[in-house]
């Protein structure tokens, strides 16, 4: 039997992963008498198979979890709680990283305080830059970039807030910026006899507020020499981890670096399934799902056919694009949208996979992340603009009536000559985000029939005015939130407090 965090787990456990929230969902394992496997997925969940814990603990990459799971006799799916630990703590992973011979980015050794953290800006030189991240952190939440000295202050401050509040630590480290960077990530998996195996690469270099939004599989930008290069690096610290469940090792490319092969860098391991594994399997034929179950079961995974021997050269290439709800204006500012979808209508056919919770009729819930469905499309043909075409084509094929999304912000990015050529870097929808938003009103029509289907919703836009009653500031936020407590008083006496 299988345990998912769905909407009975997940009701009063928002915020960061502790005792009391851990005793209640094993408590919830006790209660269903399911007690043979607690499944638990980065990267799964409703509406759009993402996994909104991931934002506020990363159930997946619990270290506790995974101890207690053990305790009571519960199998949980993913590597062991030693491997959690290493990779929850960025600094450790990277110091493991220093010892293994692979390349890091420069930067703070440990926990950093803002003194230590305008010492290293200063010591990067006139055109210095760095990136401010979190200890505990992953999927770009308590990150910022900071290209001006004046402004580290505040960014500093941010980032230990956003970081307390999503993993239950303020502690951040700061490194060097890569400008030009390619975001490279390989896939491991390993099971509980010590073999290790490499699933070939992702790329995942088109993103927004450093988070992916655009990702393919293989990466249509390295070379030979250079893709076994970061294969091994990958390969090395899997196995100095004793590393025994599907995970995610991640490198930046950076192309501005000097040489005939361009240097690239170890920044963090994933120890859990990722958003992005259906360009994997559509690539190879193989069901990381079934694969880390399997594992998790006690498999090897020479009885999966998955020794590294037996791994396939990747066919084709397969691009998968994030449906959020949300949208974007000429600032690069997101804005969150929500409702109730009145027209759901994914697109199919050969090569293309829609992977996500969303019906007409289902009211979208901020207890969940933004993304509503993943676009998954896979050309067999080894050319890049194959696959480049097949996803423009079916994101017109698309209809979602009722709530607004980015379906025509994602248009305009395969549509974009640098996109087409590959000319990219992380930095691509910052640099060509005002072109991208005007792009939207240019897209080509749709491929489907619109008919009356009664919706009411009316989609907001990025940029419209942000109203609040008398006496009140609106703060907007790119995010959906959730009210968890209300402070009132009267005639200057203070009113208890309600807390959700």
């Amino acid at each position: 039997m299988v345990i998912s965090y769905d909407y009975t787990v997940l009701a009063g456990t928002q915020g960061h992963m502790n005792h009391k929230k851990i005793d209640r969902m094993l408590g919830l394992a006790e209660q269903w008498r399911m007690p043979l496997v607690f499944y638990a997925e980065g990267g799964g969940g409703r509406p759009g198979d993402t996994d909104r814990l991931g934002m506020t603990g990363f159930l997946s990459e619990n270290a506790l979890l995974a101890r207690r799971c053990a305790e009571q006799g519960i199998i949980f799916v993913g590597p062991s709680p030693e491997a959690l630990d290493l990779f929850g703590d960025k600094v450790e992973a990277k110091t493991l990283a220093r010892r293994c011979g692979v390349p890091v980015i420069e930067g703070t050794a440990g926990p950093t305080t803002l003194d230590e953290a305008r010492e290293f800006f200063a010591s990067l030189g006139a055109d210095g830059a760095v990136m401010i991240k979190a200890v505990a952190g992953g999927g770009g939440r308590g990150m910022r970039i900071v290209e001006d000295a004046s402004k580290l202050e505040e960014a500093y401050a941010r980032c230990q807030s956003e970081a307390k509040a999503a993993f239950g630590s303020a502690q951040v480290y700061v490194e060097r910026l890569i400008r030009k960077a390619r975001h490279i990530e390989v896939q491991i998996i390993g099971d509980r006899f010590g073999a290790i195996s490499h699933l070939w690469e992702r790329e995942c270099t088109i993103q927004r507020r450093n988070q992916k939004l655009i990702e393919v599989a293989p990466s249509p930008s390295l070379s030979h020499a250079l893709r076994s290069r970061i294969i091994n690096a990958a390969k090395q610290l899997a196995a100095a981890a004793q590393y025994d469940n599907l995970g995610t090792f991640e490198f930046l490319v950076d192309d501005d670096a000097i040489g005939g092969d361009p240097a690239f860098a170890f920044i963090e391991a994933n120890p859990r399934l990722q958003v992005e594994h259906t360009v994997t399997e559509e690539v190879l034929g193989v069901d990381l799902v079934k694969a880390q179950l399997a594992v998790a079961s006690g498999a090897t995974l020479a009885s999966l056919g998955l020794a590294q021997a037996a791994v396939p050269a990747p066919r084709g290439y397969a691009m998968q694009l994030r449906i959020n709800m949300e949208v974007m204006d000429e600032k690069g500012l997101t804005k969150p949208t929500g409702g109730t979808l009145a027209a759901f209508d994914p697109p199919s056919g050969p090569g293309v996979r829609v992977d996500s919770f969303g019906y007409a009729g289902y009211k979208t819930s901020a207890a969940f992340d933004s993304l509503l469905a993943k676009v998954i499309v896979h050309s067999p043909a080894t050319g890049w603009p194959d696959v480049v075409q097949k996803a423009a084509r079916v994101l017109r094929e698309f209809r979602i009536g009722g709530v607004a999304t980015n379906i025509a912000f994602l248009q305009a990015v395969p549509a974009h000559p640098d996109f087409v050529a590959n000319r990219i870097s992380t930095g691509f929808i910052d640099a060509h985000v005002a072109a991208l938003v005007g792009a939207t009103n240019k897209i080509a029509r749709p491929l489907f029939f619109e008919s009356a289907i009664g919706e009411t919703s009316t989609p907001s836009k990025a940029g419209e005015p942000v109203t609040s009653p008398p006496g009140s500031i609106p703060v907007p936020a790119p995010l959906q939130g959730t009210l968890v407590a209300i402070d009132w008083s009267a005639r200057g006496n203070r009113l208890p407090s309600w807390n959700r």
